[in-house]
């Protein structure tokens, strides 16, 4: 076997490993996973697994950073090709709510990051400051895309961007807690309601 070829099947053993640890953890949690279950799953050996993370909070990290590029690619590049402001936030809002309702393909358990920030919250140590950085970074995309659209006139010019960021993201919570909990069908018309009040022009 060359060299390359080497490298690149453990890149994807790499990925293989990541896919499933993010569906696992979507279901189970952080907490709940485990190199010995991502063994069993995908036919590996433990010893398998730990070549490419030596530890299950290395996993964890690795598992949030496959999660979040994962969201992104899901969520916001979606919306990237809209107009900068209430457009893109609209369009970024929508794919959201289509992330929570539909996306099982990577996220069976609903969204990883509503349960990891639960899991962690009252923790310490680098997977809740991984958790916490990812959150703040979402946040800060919405609160600029709010910022633009107040600047083009789309939204009040005393709407406080930091505000509105923070009620999206209480609002996208509630949401994964009445599809994942309540399993409510009205959910997500009710959250777009809430979006068309939250957003309304000046």
């Amino acid at each position: 076997m060359s060299p390359r070829r080497s490298v690149a099947e453990a890149r994807l053993t790499r990925e293989r490993i990541l896919q499933r640890g993010v569906a696992v953890a979507s279901v189970e949690g952080l907490e709940g996973l485990t190199i010995g279950q991502l063994a069993a799953d995908l036919g590996m050996s433990k010893g398998g697994v730990l070549g490419h993370f030596s530890s299950k909070p290395a996993l964890q990290l690795a598992v949030l950073d496959a999660a979040a590029d994962a969201f992104l690619r899901i969520v916001w590049r979606r919306a990237e090709p809209e107009q900068p402001g209430l457009p893109r936030l609209r369009a970024a809002c929508e794919a959201w709510i289509d992330y929570l309702e539909h996306e099982r393909g990577i996220f069976p358990g609903g969204c990883l990051f509503t349960t990891a920030a639960v899991e962690f919250d009252a923790r310490s140590g680098p997977v809740r400051d991984t958790v916490a950085r990812l959150h703040k970074l979402w946040r800060r995309l919405l609160a600029t895309e709010v910022r633009t659209a107040v600047t083009a006139g789309e939204l009040p010019h005393d709407t406080d961007p930091e505000q509105v960021a923070y009620e999206l993201v209480g609002l996208f919570m509630a949401l994964n807690q009445e599809i994942q909990l309540f399993a409510e069908p009205q959910a997500a018309q009710r959250t777009r309601n809430a979006l068309n009040r939250l957003l309304a022009a000046g």
